[in-house]
């Protein structure tokens, strides 16, 4: 079996509830199915300590709390799963890698929904919540997804923090 790399992201946030989903065992199993046998996981601004022991057909789980740039991650990916911040997104839509969306529902602004939606809506990307991903994982197709083209991304993702008040 060759190695296939699923690359985790939650940003500079916390969003434990992802890390904690993605290292269930059935998450992990349903990934396995679909080929993949390396996880990385970006837990982000946390004290958590999720389980990287290896299982379920995966030959390796490791993680990092926060790193300068994630672009050696992101193209070392055979698949994505993102939280839905805008930066994280267009960086893995850049990159041409499958990208999965889980959305946070803890956010009181829901800006990252909204985000999600039209990207799906755009055949780009799933999205799904946690409650949802094992769901999404068993059912996608990720040869439906269309190729992300744009150059001003990045100008787009920054915009989209000022508004927010993120810069």
């Amino acid at each position: 079996m060759s190695r296939k790399t699923v690359f985790v992201t939650v940003g500079t946030t916390k969003f434990d509830e992802l890390i904690n989903t993605i290292t269930q065992n059935e998450i992990l199993k349903a990934l396995n199915e679909k080929g993949y046998n390396h996880l990385i996981l970006q837990i982000g601004n946390t004290s958590l300590d999720p389980d990287c022991t290896p299982r379920c057909g995966f030959k390796s789980i490791v993680s990092f709390h926060l790193n300068p740039s994630l672009e050696k991650y992101v193209s070392s990916a055979d698949l994505i799963i993102s939280h839905a911040g805008a930066g994280s997104c267009l960086e893995a839509l850049e990159a041409k890698k499958p990208l999965i969306v889980v959305t946070n529902e803890l956010l009181m602004d829901n800006h990252q929904l909204e985000l999600a939606q039209q990207l799906h809506n755009d055949g780009h990307l799933y999205y799904c919540t946690c409650d949802t991903l094992l769901n999404l994982l068993q059912t996608m197709d990720l040869t439906k997804l269309k190729p992300f083209t744009s150059d001003k991304s990045r100008a787009i993702a920054n915009l989209i923090d000022q508004i927010m008040g993120f810069d």
